[in-house]
């Protein structure tokens, strides 16, 4: 009788054998709707008793979240450096969200009155790409 890991590629050997639906104890979408790939997340450095507590019984990729978001990262970029799906890490990063233990602000462009962009980084992104 064979080994269920029996017969992997060695060269598969940097690919999870946890299913991403273990990671998010079965969900498969966010809850928050203000996650988008571009929502910058900070880690909120006051660690109160009771949140050190919550810190222990959280699955490892919460603790990675938190330590890589020190500085403030878009959600694309920590799902990037987690090597996971961005629509896991909406998750995870929703659930440290409502534990208190991270914020989330939209970018800085999309947080002016009126909710769009500056014209002149519009143009700037315009012209950068007709010169490629």
């Amino acid at each position: 009788m064979r080994h269920w890991t029996e017969g992997f590629d060695d060269d598969d050997a940097d690919e999870p054998l946890v299913r991403p639906y273990t990671i998010t104890g079965g969900r498969t979408t966010s809850e928050r709707d203000d996650l988008t790939l571009i929502t910058l997340v900070t880690a909120i450095s006051e660690v109160s008793s009771a949140t050190g507590r919550d810190l222990r019984r959280m699955q490892p990729e919460h603790r990675s979240i938190l330590a890589l978001c020190k500085r403030p990262l878009a959600v694309a970029e920590v799902a990037s450096a987690l090597n996971l799906p961005v629509s896991v890490t909406k998750i995870l990063i929703g659930d440290l969200i409502e534990a208190g233990q991270m914020r989330a602000r939209p970018p800085l462009a999309f947080a002016q009155a009126g909710g769009f962009p500056d014209m002149s980084i519009l143009e700037a992104v315009r012209d950068g790409l007709r010169k490629l």
